[in-house]
């Protein structure tokens, strides 16, 4: 006979453990991820608390929504976003040809895991914080893994939760619902505010098994038939034809107003983003697990129907995986000390203080979700271009130290339709993120960084790949700038010295890239000569990966068939830096297999140089070689 005797833990060993960083980031889904690392890589002390076993938010392999952003899935030209999530999208598509989302996962995890000055805090709930209502003095966070609880103090504090949990529990200012048009003058903003929402999907995947396989329906399942799928399309995708070109309509876009443009359906493969609900019930964030319940049932009622409702071509498909995790569209919205409306992105608005930008259409999916019967799903208002996101939508109005991105910035309802998107969401982390531990080093809040120094923080955005709308690298340590540039060989119209012209993308059918006449038997060489000798400790190079190519992570087929495999052809792959300085070598460096965009080269100790010449000797499938810009920087 065994005798089991619990005794009491210490006092001291109930007491949390305390922990001082200069940023701490909660939430590690895109936005989070890329604020953490964008701090750390400023130097910060960073810690970056998820609540998850896995990174990605709805990105992850818990949801397995792809992440869309201002390109709108081929859409429009030349916009997909750059910075930290294209260096995590190229690492992907380097790694993981055929879109595993468990090696996705692996890529974000080490990528936080081997940023210096960041620590992880996985399975890590925040559940306290400490606040006066106008400073945050600490949070306090549960480690269910290791049953430990933790409390961290901060001279800055990120809300990346998605639901802005932290700036609640703060007493922050937010919103829930849809404003009145008036407040705003939002012309599509409905008469009277309300609180209704867009609702929480769970996703599924089916594969083809090449025979037949039954399903039987689990008894806690809807019965469901035609009538239910008016305006729910239920193969995998649509895709359509307009006047100039094929544009795919994917799982966040509505079809109805385009059904005379049908071309082709694909197979049932993936699940679809209208088994939704939520965002007509009381609170969306105290329901969640009670909407979770019901969205299993339409599931498998969805997967009953598609079975055994009649013929959609799915007799050989078995369902091979149900998400366990809600993918949530919206909640709570922080408000900041500026709010992003429908005006701004309409009209296009460059702020003089944009840090970030967005191109998605504004999408207001039905409140209902699947249970609004016979109604479209989702209302999508397009619009041409795209529109920059100013900082004070990423800075807590009343909440000193807090800062937010994500879903849940400083957004009317209509506005957030388009901010929403993870793309989106990921470039306004790194701003934040950026911002945040500059903010620190200066010794000053966000708000006063942001009125003192906002332009540093734009050059400093644009110096690591981040595009911000209507700003040149007018860098003065950039000792490219003034030096002469020449070329092996040039296109018309691509000449070498765009590689100095300050943008780092085509923009309006402006090219704004050097672009080689093939690639010789040496190989292509830039040569850049400066006005006088100077040391020299980093070289910083951008190449294209053909900025109008999606390269998400997805369940679906569609998007997987017309999604180029592997590294991106334009990309450089084999290339060499050398320095020189009266005609002598003093440093050289080869770079093989590239798929990266931005290289950063360090050099142990700065050398002397009066001339930089980068040969490239390949790449990765391209017959001429495309680099964007170069920069150089002294000691």
């Amino acid at each position: 006979m065994y005798q089991y005797i619990h005794e009491t833990p210490k006092a001291s060993q109930n007491a949390p453990v305390k922990k001082h960083y200069d940023v701490v980031v909660v939430g590690g889904g895109m936005s989070g991820v890329c604020a953490a690392i964008a701090s750390a890589r400023q130097g910060a002390d960073t810690a970056l608390i998820q609540a998850r076993s896995v990174y990605g938010g709805n990105a992850s392999s818990e949801t397995r929504m792809h992440i869309s952003g201002a390109s709108c899935h081929w859409g429009k030209k030349d916009a997909a976003e750059t910075g930290i999530l294209m260096e995590l999208q190229l690492e992907n598509k380097y790694l993981n040809p055929n879109h595993n989302f468990s090696i996705w996962d692996g890529v974000l995890w080490s990528k936080v895991k081997q940023t210096k000055n960041l620590d992880s805090y996985m399975n890590t709930s925040m559940d306290r914080v400490l606040s006066d209502g106008k400073k945050i003095q600490s949070i306090q966070c549960y480690q269910t893994t290791t049953e430990t609880r933790y409390e961290f103090t901060a001279s800055i504090y990120l809300d990346a939760t998605g639901d802005g949990t932290l700036g609640y529990f703060s007493g922050a200012e937010y919103r829930v619902g849809r404003e009145a048009a008036e407040l705003f003058r939002e012309k599509d903003a409905p008469p009277e505010s309300d609180g209704a929402t867009m609702g929480n999907t769970i996703y599924f995947c089916a594969r083809d098994t090449g025979a037949p396989v039954p399903f039987i329906k689990p008894n806690w399942a809807l019965s469901l038939d035609e009538s239910w799928f008016k305006h729910r399309y239920h193969g995998d995708i649509v895709v359509y034809h307009d006047a100039d070109d094929v544009v795919v309509l994917g799982p966040d876009e509505d079809y109805s107003d385009h059904e005379d443009q049908l071309v082709e359906k694909y197979d049932v493969q993936s699940g679809y983003w209208w088994i939704e609900l939520g965002g007509d019930w009381d609170d969306i964030i105290k329901s969640h697990e009670d909407i979770r319940y019901e969205l299993y049932r339409i599931v498998y009622g969805v997967w009953d129907h598609i079975k055994n409702g009649g013929d959609h071509g799915a007799d050989n498909y078995e369902l091979v995986w149900v998400g366990n995790v809600a993918g949530t569209r919206e909640s709570r919205r922080l408000m900041g000390d500026y709010v992003l409306t429908e005006n701004d992105i309409i009209e296009n608005r460059v702020h003089e203080d944009g840090v970030a930008y967005g191109g998605w259409p504004m999408d207001e999916h039905t409140a209902g979700g699947f249970h609004a019967k016979g109604q479209i799903p989702s209302r999508v208002r397009s619009f041409d271009g795209f529109y920059s996101i100013p900082y004070g939508c990423y800075c807590s109005k009343n909440i000193s130290n807090l800062m937010m991105a994500g879903r849940d910035i400083s957004a009317t309802k209509l506005a957030m339709g388009s901010t929403r998107v993870m793309a989106t969401c990921a470039v306004g982390g790194q701003a934040a993120g950026t911002a945040a531990a500059m903010a620190v080093k200066q010794g000053c809040m966000p708000k006063e960084f942001g009125e003192k120094h906002i332009q540093k923080l734009r050059q400093e955005l644009l110096k690591n790949d981040c595009y911000i709308m209507g700003l040149k690298n007018t860098d003065e340590k950039d000792l490219a700038r003034t030096a002469s540039v020449t070329a092996s060989s040039q296109k018309p119209g691509w000449e070498a010295s765009k590689i100095i012209n300050g943008i780092t993308r085509n923009r309006k059918g402006e090219i704004n890239c050097w672009s080689s006449d093939g690639i010789g038997q040496d190989g292509e060489c830039l040569v850049l000569t400066f006005d006088a000798a100077c040391p020299v400790s980093q070289v910083r190079l951008t190449f294209d990966p053909n900025l109008s190519q999606e390269r998400c992570i997805s369940v679906s087929k569609a998007f997987i068939d017309k999604e180029p495999v592997g590294v991106d052809k334009e990309l450089v792959k084999d290339y060499k830096v050398t320095l020189y300085h009266r005609g002598t070598i003093t440093y050289e460096k080869t770079i093989s297999n590239n798929y990266q965009r931005l290289n950063i080269i360090n050099l142990a100790d700065s050398v002397m140089a009066d001339q930089a010449e980068i040969r490239i000797f390949s790449t990765n499938g391209l017959e001429d070689v495309h680099i964007f810009e170069v920069r150089i920087y002294g000691a």
